[in-house]
């Protein structure tokens, strides 16, 4: 059985430009290196979306790898050193869209189970669960392959998402939660009319402010364990409205909030309701609501499975990273309902950038890893 090299099968997987929801060939380049590894390998496919779930062996515990194929936009591609999706490598660093975020993890994934099954057989099964929904609106990713694999009954012990999770050097952060996120979208109808008779009109941008700062005046929480406080962000207001002597019929406004596990999407919503409602009744104008609840938080007790990852990472590269909680979301408020799950990857820094980049050596470092998180696993089971 063939060992992968990590840097290969990354400039291989760039040169798809797989720029969310298309895939371009990326997971079938997925699935056929992980069919020469022996992997009985499922495509999951959800409106078009195409999902990969491959597993190695029938035993238990079972140690799976979560990654995703599509990426973000290029932006301006004149913007670029090189083409976003050649791969060109200078002075032993790879460039190209997808390089942290996080085709380069999926490459070293894979080049470690390569290395792992050179010297034998784990005492278990290996799996892959790979979306290509995770940079969109992640509704026909993960999502609907937790929900799929749940229903069927497949067990999975522990899973390490290979996000770029690394802050400033390689290995100092692996994420052990994350925060939940709900978008939220409100918009208040009114009255137009013109200035000069405001009894004739119902102005709504008033109502929308008194009720954006009722929401943005609470303090949601002080923190809890592991978190930050949660917090609320306004995104815009909008009333597209061109003239100067014309009160608008309708005004809206969106905003995200950030929330630890003092919260969850259905008490926030409920809130937000309640809020509306209070203001609707007051003003006498139509207030509606609509949310996008991306997950609730998260967070993997440290413990046995943790430990073995950090120890992975000092033992390779002699820092002890540190477990946080900070940063965005993840396809991991997903993949908790199947088993615990943290994340451990790649420096991303340049994730989503112009010139987003990985050095060959970060690549192969992080293949040292890997390899070790594997066979630490399974020594301890």
């Amino acid at each position: 059985m063939a060992v992968v090299d990590p840097v290969l099968l990354t400039r291989a997987l760039i040169r798809k430009p797989s720029v969310t929801p298309a895939d371009e060939g990326a997971m079938d380049l997925v699935q056929a290196e992980l069919e020469a590894l022996g992997f009985a390998c499922r495509r999951m496919t959800f409106e078009g979306i195409e999902n990969l779930y491959a597993r190695r062996g029938t035993a238990s515990p079972n140690l799976c790898f979560a990654g995703h194929t599509d990426v973000v936009p290029t932006g301006p591609t004149e913007a670029w050193s090189s083409d976003p999706f050649a791969a060109e490598v200078s002075e032993g660093v790879i460039v190209g869209r997808g390089a942290v975020d996080m085709k380069g993890g999926i490459a070293a994934w894979i080049a470690a189970v390569s290395q792992v099954l050179a010297n034998g057989e784990p005492k278990g099964s290996l799996s892959f669960l790979i979306t290509g929904d995770e940079e969109g609106r992640a509704t026909h990713g993960t999502k609907l392959v937790v929900e799929q694999l749940l229903a069927e009954g497949e067990r999975i012990d522990a899973c390490v998402v290979g996000e770029p999770s690394s802050l400033q050097v390689l290995g100092d952060t692996i994420k052990i939660g994350r925060r939940g996120s709900l978008n939220v979208w409100i918009t208040v109808t009114g009255k137009q009319g013109h200035v000069a008779y405001p009894e004739r009109g119902a102005n709504p941008i008033p109502v929308l402010l008194d009720l954006m700062k009722r929401l943005n005046d609470r303090r949601l929480d002080d923190g809890y364990e592991a978190f930050q406080p949660s917090n609320l962000e306004i995104t815009t207001l909008d009333v597209g409205n061109p003239a100067t002597n014309v009160i608008p019929g309708q005004a809206t406004g969106r905003f995200n909030i950030r929330f630890n596990p003092a919260h969850t999407g259905a008490s926030l919503m409920a809130w937000i309701e309640e809020e509306a409602r209070v203001v609707e009744a007051a003003s006498g104008q139509k207030v509606t609501v609509e949310f996008l609840h991306s997950g609730d938080a998260f967070l993997t007790q440290e413990g046995p499975f943790t430990r073995a990852v950090q120890d992975a990472v000092q033992a390779e590269l002699g820092v002890r990273p540190e477990a946080s909680t900070t940063g965005g979301t993840s396809d991991a408020r997903f993949i908790r309902a199947l088993c615990p799950v943290l994340e451990l990857g790649l420096v991303g820094q340049t994730m989503h950038q112009i010139d987003e980049r990985v050095s060959e050596a970060d690549l192969h470092a992080i293949t040292r890893v890997y390899a070790r998180v594997i066979r630490g696993f399974f020594a301890q089971s």
